[in-house]
Protein backbone atom coordinates (compact mmCIF):
# COMPACT_ATOMS: atom_id res chain seq x y z
CA UNK A 1 0.00 0.00 0.00
CA UNK A 2 1.30 3.41 -0.88
CA UNK A 3 0.14 6.98 -0.33
CA UNK A 4 0.00 9.55 -3.11
CA UNK A 5 -1.31 13.07 -2.68
CA UNK A 6 -2.78 12.00 0.62
CA UNK A 7 -4.84 9.21 -0.93
CA UNK A 8 -4.52 5.51 -0.22
CA UNK A 9 -3.95 3.21 -3.18
CA UNK A 10 -4.58 -0.32 -1.95
CA UNK A 11 -4.32 -1.80 -5.48
CA UNK A 12 -1.03 -0.17 -6.41
CA UNK A 13 1.53 -2.35 -8.18
CA UNK A 14 4.77 -2.80 -6.24
CA UNK A 15 8.08 -2.86 -8.07
CA UNK A 16 10.03 -6.08 -7.55
CA UNK A 17 13.00 -6.16 -5.23
CA UNK A 18 16.19 -5.21 -7.12
CA UNK A 19 17.63 -8.63 -6.23
CA UNK A 20 15.08 -10.15 -8.64
CA UNK A 21 16.96 -8.53 -11.51
CA UNK A 22 18.90 -11.75 -12.02
CA UNK A 23 20.93 -14.51 -10.48
CA UNK A 24 24.39 -15.98 -10.86
CA UNK A 25 25.48 -19.40 -11.99
CA UNK A 26 29.20 -19.48 -11.27
CA UNK A 27 30.78 -16.59 -13.19
CA UNK A 28 27.66 -16.19 -15.37
CA UNK A 29 24.93 -13.68 -14.49
CA UNK A 30 21.46 -14.53 -15.81
CA UNK A 31 19.24 -11.45 -16.11
CA UNK A 32 15.51 -11.77 -15.59
CA UNK A 33 14.94 -9.28 -18.41
CA UNK A 34 16.73 -11.64 -20.81
CA UNK A 35 14.70 -14.61 -19.55
CA UNK A 36 11.48 -12.74 -20.31
CA UNK A 37 12.68 -11.98 -23.83
CA UNK A 38 13.70 -15.60 -24.37
CA UNK A 39 10.33 -16.84 -23.07
CA UNK A 40 8.55 -14.49 -25.47
CA UNK A 41 10.65 -15.66 -28.42
CA UNK A 42 10.04 -19.33 -27.54
CA UNK A 43 6.28 -18.74 -27.30
CA UNK A 44 6.26 -16.94 -30.65
CA UNK A 45 8.20 -19.71 -32.40
CA UNK A 46 5.87 -22.35 -30.94
CA UNK A 47 2.66 -20.59 -32.00
CA UNK A 48 4.01 -19.60 -35.41
CA UNK A 49 5.16 -23.16 -36.05
CA UNK A 50 1.73 -24.58 -35.25
CA UNK A 51 -0.02 -22.08 -37.47
CA UNK A 52 2.41 -22.39 -40.39
CA UNK A 53 2.48 -26.21 -40.28
CA UNK A 54 -1.33 -26.34 -40.19
CA UNK A 55 -1.34 -24.30 -43.40
CA UNK A 56 0.96 -26.72 -45.20
CA UNK A 57 4.37 -25.39 -44.25
CA UNK A 58 7.36 -27.68 -43.52
CA UNK A 59 7.45 -29.08 -40.01
CA UNK A 60 10.46 -27.13 -38.71
CA UNK A 61 10.20 -24.11 -41.02
CA UNK A 62 9.33 -21.61 -38.27
CA UNK A 63 12.34 -22.63 -36.21
CA UNK A 64 14.66 -22.44 -39.22
CA UNK A 65 13.37 -18.97 -40.11
CA UNK A 66 13.68 -17.84 -36.48
CA UNK A 67 17.36 -18.80 -36.65
CA UNK A 68 17.79 -15.84 -39.01
CA UNK A 69 15.02 -13.52 -37.86
CA UNK A 70 15.76 -13.46 -34.10
CA UNK A 71 19.43 -12.37 -34.25
CA UNK A 72 18.67 -9.78 -36.94
CA UNK A 73 15.72 -8.56 -34.89
CA UNK A 74 17.81 -8.16 -31.74
CA UNK A 75 20.49 -6.22 -33.60
CA UNK A 76 17.87 -4.01 -35.24
CA UNK A 77 16.10 -3.45 -31.92
CA UNK A 78 19.28 -2.35 -30.20
CA UNK A 79 20.40 -0.06 -33.02
CA UNK A 80 16.99 1.62 -33.10
CA UNK A 81 16.99 2.12 -29.32
CA UNK A 82 20.47 3.62 -29.30
CA UNK A 83 19.70 5.97 -32.20
CA UNK A 84 16.55 7.24 -30.46
CA UNK A 85 18.28 7.58 -27.06
CA UNK A 86 21.66 8.95 -28.12
CA UNK A 87 21.86 11.14 -25.02
CA UNK A 88 22.07 8.01 -22.88
CA UNK A 89 25.20 6.81 -24.65
CA UNK A 90 26.98 9.83 -26.14
CA UNK A 91 28.13 12.97 -24.35
CA UNK A 92 29.85 14.08 -21.15
CA UNK A 93 30.01 11.35 -18.53
CA UNK A 94 28.69 8.71 -20.94
CA UNK A 95 30.53 5.55 -21.94
CA UNK A 96 29.86 4.40 -25.49
CA UNK A 97 30.64 0.80 -24.55
CA UNK A 98 27.25 0.67 -22.80
CA UNK A 99 25.73 0.40 -26.26
CA UNK A 100 26.66 -3.29 -26.00
CA UNK A 101 25.05 -3.78 -22.57
CA UNK A 102 21.76 -5.17 -23.83
CA UNK A 103 21.04 -6.80 -20.46
CA UNK A 104 20.57 -3.36 -18.92
CA UNK A 105 17.47 -2.90 -21.07
CA UNK A 106 16.92 -0.90 -24.21
CA UNK A 107 15.50 -3.02 -27.01
CA UNK A 108 12.99 -1.29 -29.30
CA UNK A 109 10.33 -3.44 -30.94
CA UNK A 110 10.06 -1.01 -33.85
CA UNK A 111 13.71 -1.69 -34.63
CA UNK A 112 13.17 -5.42 -34.11
CA UNK A 113 10.49 -5.35 -36.82
CA UNK A 114 12.92 -3.87 -39.33
CA UNK A 115 15.84 -6.16 -38.48
CA UNK A 116 13.59 -9.19 -38.06
CA UNK A 117 12.00 -8.61 -41.47
CA UNK A 118 15.43 -8.79 -43.10
CA UNK A 119 16.26 -12.01 -41.27
CA UNK A 120 12.84 -13.51 -41.99
CA UNK A 121 13.22 -12.77 -45.70
CA UNK A 122 16.52 -14.65 -45.73
CA UNK A 123 15.09 -17.56 -43.74
CA UNK A 124 11.95 -17.84 -45.86
CA UNK A 125 13.96 -17.98 -49.06
CA UNK A 126 16.17 -20.74 -47.63
CA UNK A 127 13.30 -22.96 -46.43
CA UNK A 128 10.98 -22.28 -49.36
CA UNK A 129 8.14 -20.47 -47.57
CA UNK A 130 6.45 -17.33 -48.82
CA UNK A 131 7.42 -14.31 -46.72
CA UNK A 132 3.83 -13.01 -46.56
CA UNK A 133 2.56 -16.43 -45.48
CA UNK A 134 5.13 -16.60 -42.71
CA UNK A 135 4.26 -13.05 -41.63
CA UNK A 136 0.58 -13.95 -41.35
CA UNK A 137 1.37 -17.00 -39.23
CA UNK A 138 3.63 -14.83 -37.08
CA UNK A 139 1.21 -11.91 -36.54
CA UNK A 140 -0.61 -13.05 -33.35
CA UNK A 141 2.56 -14.76 -32.11
CA UNK A 142 4.41 -11.43 -32.25
CA UNK A 143 1.85 -9.86 -29.94
CA UNK A 144 2.15 -12.82 -27.56
CA UNK A 145 5.94 -12.51 -27.53
CA UNK A 146 5.78 -8.76 -26.92
CA UNK A 147 3.35 -9.21 -24.04
CA UNK A 148 5.65 -11.70 -22.33
CA UNK A 149 8.74 -9.63 -23.03
CA UNK A 150 7.20 -6.52 -21.46
CA UNK A 151 7.25 -8.28 -18.11
CA UNK A 152 11.01 -7.79 -18.21
CA UNK A 153 10.49 -4.03 -18.00
CA UNK A 154 8.76 -4.53 -14.64
CA UNK A 155 11.77 -6.40 -13.27
CA UNK A 156 14.03 -3.62 -14.58
CA UNK A 157 11.92 -0.86 -12.98
CA UNK A 158 11.44 0.81 -16.37
CA UNK A 159 8.79 1.73 -18.93
CA UNK A 160 6.56 3.65 -16.56
CA UNK A 161 4.57 6.74 -17.44
CA UNK A 162 3.65 10.01 -15.84
CA UNK A 163 2.43 10.33 -12.28
CA UNK A 164 -1.08 9.13 -11.56
CA UNK A 165 -3.56 8.82 -8.70
CA UNK A 166 -5.23 5.77 -10.24
CA UNK A 167 -5.43 2.86 -7.78
CA UNK A 168 -3.37 0.55 -10.02
CA UNK A 169 -0.44 2.96 -10.25
CA UNK A 170 3.08 1.55 -10.25
CA UNK A 171 5.33 2.06 -7.23
CA UNK A 172 8.81 3.25 -8.23
CA UNK A 173 11.53 3.80 -5.60
CA UNK A 174 12.66 7.41 -5.32
CA UNK A 175 16.22 6.09 -5.70
CA UNK A 176 15.50 5.04 -9.29
CA UNK A 177 17.64 7.18 -11.66
CA UNK A 178 14.54 7.75 -13.82
CA UNK A 179 12.44 9.02 -10.89
CA UNK A 180 11.35 12.57 -11.88
CA UNK A 181 12.83 15.46 -9.96
CA UNK A 182 10.44 17.40 -7.77
CA UNK A 183 8.03 14.54 -7.07
CA UNK A 184 7.68 13.20 -3.52
CA UNK A 185 8.63 9.65 -2.62
CA UNK A 186 5.59 7.41 -2.83
CA UNK A 187 4.30 8.92 -6.08
CA UNK A 188 2.55 6.40 -8.31
CA UNK A 189 3.12 6.16 -12.06
CA UNK A 190 1.21 4.74 -15.01
CA UNK A 191 2.34 1.09 -15.47
CA UNK A 192 2.96 1.34 -19.20
CA UNK A 193 4.44 -2.16 -19.34
CA UNK A 194 1.12 -3.53 -18.06
CA UNK A 195 -0.91 -1.37 -20.42
CA UNK A 196 1.10 -2.66 -23.38
CA UNK A 197 0.89 -6.27 -22.20
CA UNK A 198 -2.90 -5.97 -22.03
CA UNK A 199 -3.10 -4.20 -25.40
CA UNK A 200 -0.97 -6.87 -27.06
CA UNK A 201 -2.99 -9.77 -25.66
CA UNK A 202 -6.21 -8.10 -26.80
CA UNK A 203 -4.68 -7.66 -30.26
CA UNK A 204 -3.70 -11.33 -30.42
CA UNK A 205 -7.25 -12.36 -29.53
CA UNK A 206 -8.65 -9.93 -32.12
CA UNK A 207 -6.53 -11.34 -34.96
CA UNK A 208 -7.41 -14.93 -34.05
CA UNK A 209 -11.09 -13.98 -33.94
CA UNK A 210 -11.00 -12.10 -37.24
CA UNK A 211 -9.31 -15.06 -38.94
CA UNK A 212 -12.38 -17.16 -38.16
CA UNK A 213 -14.58 -14.70 -40.05
CA UNK A 214 -12.32 -13.13 -42.68
CA UNK A 215 -9.56 -14.61 -44.83
CA UNK A 216 -6.53 -12.77 -43.43
CA UNK A 217 -3.96 -14.09 -45.88
CA UNK A 218 -1.40 -12.67 -48.33
CA UNK A 219 0.03 -10.49 -45.55
CA UNK A 220 -3.21 -8.93 -44.31
CA UNK A 221 -2.96 -10.56 -40.87
CA UNK A 222 0.48 -9.02 -40.47
CA UNK A 223 -0.88 -5.70 -41.72
CA UNK A 224 -3.57 -5.90 -39.04
CA UNK A 225 -0.87 -6.54 -36.45
CA UNK A 226 1.04 -3.43 -37.55
CA UNK A 227 -2.08 -1.26 -37.35
CA UNK A 228 -3.06 -2.57 -33.91
CA UNK A 229 0.38 -2.40 -32.37
CA UNK A 230 1.24 0.97 -33.91
CA UNK A 231 -2.03 2.56 -32.75
CA UNK A 232 -1.51 1.37 -29.19
CA UNK A 233 2.13 2.36 -29.12
CA UNK A 234 1.37 5.92 -30.19
CA UNK A 235 -0.76 6.78 -27.16
CA UNK A 236 1.49 4.84 -24.79
CA UNK A 237 4.51 6.82 -25.96
CA UNK A 238 2.74 10.07 -25.12
CA UNK A 239 2.45 8.90 -21.51
CA UNK A 240 6.15 8.14 -21.12
CA UNK A 241 8.43 10.30 -19.01
CA UNK A 242 11.58 8.90 -20.63
CA UNK A 243 10.66 9.62 -24.25
CA UNK A 244 12.87 9.00 -27.22
CA UNK A 245 14.65 11.93 -28.83
CA UNK A 246 12.36 14.73 -29.95
CA UNK A 247 11.77 15.03 -33.68
CA UNK A 248 9.64 17.29 -35.94
CA UNK A 249 6.48 18.78 -34.37
CA UNK A 250 7.94 18.10 -30.94
CA UNK A 251 6.88 14.44 -30.93
CA UNK A 252 9.10 11.59 -29.66
CA UNK A 253 10.75 9.50 -32.36
CA UNK A 254 8.79 6.42 -31.29
CA UNK A 255 5.51 8.19 -32.00
CA UNK A 256 6.60 8.72 -35.58
CA UNK A 257 7.81 5.13 -35.73
CA UNK A 258 4.45 3.87 -34.46
CA UNK A 259 2.62 6.05 -36.97
CA UNK A 260 4.79 4.60 -39.73
CA UNK A 261 3.79 1.11 -38.57
CA UNK A 262 0.10 2.01 -38.83
CA UNK A 263 0.50 3.51 -42.32
CA UNK A 264 2.54 0.51 -43.46
CA UNK A 265 -0.07 -1.90 -42.08
CA UNK A 266 -2.95 -0.12 -43.81
CA UNK A 267 -0.98 -0.04 -47.07
CA UNK A 268 -0.27 -3.77 -46.88
CA UNK A 269 -3.94 -4.59 -46.27
CA UNK A 270 -5.24 -2.39 -49.10
CA UNK A 271 -2.62 -3.36 -51.68
CA UNK A 272 -2.63 -7.08 -50.95
CA UNK A 273 -6.42 -7.35 -51.00
CA UNK A 274 -6.47 -5.70 -54.41
CA UNK A 275 -3.68 -7.87 -55.77
CA UNK A 276 -4.98 -11.12 -54.30
CA UNK A 277 -8.77 -11.37 -54.17
CA UNK A 278 -8.33 -15.15 -54.57
CA UNK A 279 -7.71 -17.46 -51.59
CA UNK A 280 -4.13 -18.33 -50.70
CA UNK A 281 -3.75 -21.98 -51.67
CA UNK A 282 -0.17 -22.60 -50.55
CA UNK A 283 2.33 -21.11 -48.13
CA UNK A 284 5.22 -22.52 -50.17
CA UNK A 285 7.32 -20.62 -52.65
CA UNK A 286 7.12 -21.72 -56.31
CA UNK A 287 9.16 -24.84 -56.95
CA UNK A 288 9.04 -26.11 -53.36
CA UNK A 289 7.10 -28.93 -51.79
CA UNK A 290 6.13 -32.47 -52.83
CA UNK A 291 5.62 -32.89 -56.55
CA UNK A 292 7.44 -29.68 -57.44
CA UNK A 293 9.86 -31.54 -59.70
CA UNK A 294 7.01 -33.12 -61.66
CA UNK A 295 5.29 -29.80 -62.45
CA UNK A 296 4.61 -29.20 -66.17
CA UNK A 297 7.18 -27.26 -68.10
CA UNK A 298 4.95 -24.20 -68.37
CA UNK A 299 4.51 -24.11 -64.62
CA UNK A 300 8.19 -24.75 -64.16
CA UNK A 301 8.90 -21.51 -65.96
CA UNK A 302 7.27 -19.75 -63.03
CA UNK A 303 9.50 -21.50 -60.52
CA UNK A 304 12.07 -18.77 -60.79
CA UNK A 305 9.55 -16.11 -59.82
CA UNK A 306 10.35 -13.99 -56.82
CA UNK A 307 8.44 -14.01 -53.55
CA UNK A 308 6.56 -10.90 -54.60
CA UNK A 309 2.86 -10.50 -53.81
CA UNK A 310 1.97 -11.31 -57.40
CA UNK A 311 3.81 -14.63 -57.68
CA UNK A 312 1.96 -17.80 -58.74
CA UNK A 313 1.08 -20.62 -56.37
CA UNK A 314 2.69 -24.03 -56.76
CA UNK A 315 3.17 -26.93 -54.40
CA UNK A 316 0.60 -28.67 -52.14
CA UNK A 317 -2.85 -27.23 -52.54
CA UNK A 318 -5.43 -26.73 -49.83
CA UNK A 319 -9.16 -26.91 -50.53
CA UNK A 320 -10.28 -23.25 -50.74
CA UNK A 321 -13.19 -23.88 -48.34
CA UNK A 322 -11.24 -25.83 -45.76
CA UNK A 323 -10.64 -24.15 -42.43
CA UNK A 324 -7.29 -24.83 -40.78
CA UNK A 325 -7.62 -26.58 -37.37
CA UNK A 326 -5.00 -24.21 -35.94
CA UNK A 327 -5.93 -20.48 -36.04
Amino acid sequence: MIHTSGAVAPLSIPSPDPSWDGFSIGPLTVHTYALCLMAGIAAAVWLTSRRLTARGGPQDAALDIAFWAVPCGIVGARIYHVLTHLGDYVGPGRDLVHVLYVWEGGIAILGALIGGAVGAAIGCRRVGVRLWSFADALAPAMLLAQAIGRLGNWFNHELFGSATTLPWGLEIPASNPAFPDGLPAGTLFHPLFLYEMTWNLLGMALILLLERRVALRWGTAFGTYLVWYGAGRMWLELLRIDPTSVTPLGLPANVWGALAAVVTGVTIIVVQRRRHPEPETSVLRPGHGPGAASEPTAAGADAGATDSPGESDLGPREHPGRTSPIP
